[in-house]
């Protein structure tokens, strides 16, 4: 196992030379003068002697000067509240790198198993699942160490998995042999199997747990499966390709991206029926160039953003009225998102640039490249 760590640089402050300039702060803190002449608070020479003048106006300067640098000090030292950690997975590279979301910086890369695709963490973050597609395995990365501890079993050519909301099953689709594999957590066992459609891909559970998803790229279907009985109970036709879906918290919606079809579909679980599809439209470029894959939809369940493949766009939708907003510029053929858990980031993973594109979410604009391996694919991101 080889790991490449990328030490992040310090962080340096802001600097100015010039009276009271040592620690940068001399714009901030009142201004001091050295004793002398210019002192208003300081004993100073006069032709009888010494001005023997109050010194308590020079004593209440020098003490708020001392605490306002020792606060600014502390508050720069301190370990900031929100710092979450990344990890993409490199197809093409065999690696997964880590990016630490507060500097905006890869940190480590870590060789894993062959076309690395599919991630996702346990309840804690203290394991990485991922889809080694070529070694046809689940492999769990420690993440303190990380290092990988071992793997889980899985049919052929695993691409995208899911967790139950316990935490205790994974749900794996296996392109190869068209089944959805149920994975124990704890035994590291295979308790079952599900048959669905032909090259299943998109994996997702709805926040109850009662119902899972998979879509289909070859059969173009969503098929609606019971997690107690583990049976279908609905197969949903969509447009060309589906490759992800995507609940909403509160379980209203399913949304499922059509690659070739160019569409979403959004979804009524209760009803198990399709309610519309949104189509995207960008000046100048060809609808056979926009490709809808990974959807990223906020908490509140009020703007949703989906990745549109080699248009190297993002598209920002309005979740309640399903009208595009914009399209943000990222980098080359985008494939999956992931927010920061306070919302403040999400990350795109761009498979042609080899970067990760940061979005600030309030702003909605692009606000940084991350590069990282070759050909990144999956991303999920953990609290630090």
């Amino acid at each position: 196992m080889q790991i490449e760590v990328t030490n992040a640089p310090s962080p340096t402050l802001p600097r100015r030379r010039g009276r009271g300039s040592r620690f940068g702060f001399s714009t901030l803190l009142p201004y001091t003068p050295r004793h002398g002449r210019t002192c208003p608070g300081h004993p100073r020479a006069s032709r009888n002697g010494v001005d023997a003048r109050d010194k308590r106006g020079h004593d209440a300067r020098y003490l708020l000067a001392m605490t306002m640098s020792a606060l600014l000090c502390a508050a720069f030292s301190v370990t900031p509240a929100h710092a979450y950690k990344a990890y993409i997975s490199n197809e093409k590279g065999n690696s997964v790198t880590v990016i630490d979301t507060e500097k905006l910086e890869a940190t480590a890369t870590v060789k894993v198993g062959r076309r690395p695709r599919g991630v996702a963490l346990n309840k804690d973050g203290s394991e990485l699942y991922i889809c080694a597609g070529d070694d046809d395995a689940i492999q769990v990365l420690d993440t303190k160490t990380l290092k990988v501890t071992g793997k889980l079993p899985s049919g052929p050519d695993p691409e995208l998995l899911a967790l139950s909301p316990d935490g205790n099953v994974i749900y794996v689709s296996n392109e190869n042999d068209n089944l959805v594999t149920l994975i124990d957590v704890k035994k590291k066992e295979m308790i079952g199997d599900i048959p669905v459609g032909v090259e299943p891909e998109g994996m997702a559970v709805s926040p109850d747990g009662r119902l899972l998803v998979n879509t289909s790229e070859t059969t173009n279907m969503a098929h609606l499966i019971d997690t107690q009985s583990k049976e279908i109970v609905a197969n949903i036709l969509v447009d060309g390709r589906p490759r992800f879906a995507e609940f909403k918290k509160d379980g209203s919606e399913l949304w499922v991206s059509s690659e070739v079809g160019g569409t979403v579909a959004i979804i009524d679980p209760v009803k198990r029926e399709l309610k519309q599809k949104i189509s995207f439209d960008i000046p100048a470029m060809s609808k056979e160039a926009i490709q809808p894959i990974g959807i990223s939809i906020t908490r509140d369940g009020k703007r949703a953003f989906v990745a549109l493949g080699p248009a190297n766009r993002v598209a920002v939708i309005d979740a309640e009225t399903k009208k595009i907003e914009k399209y943000l510029l990222v980098g080359q053929r985008v494939w999956h998102l992931a927010f920061t858990p306070d919302e403040k980031y999400l990350l795109t993973a761009n498979g042609v640039s080899n970067d990760v594109s940061v979005i600030d979410v309030a702003s909605l604009k692009v606000v940084k490249s991350i590069p990282v391996g070759a050909f990144p694919w999956g991303v999920v991101v953990a609290p630090q």
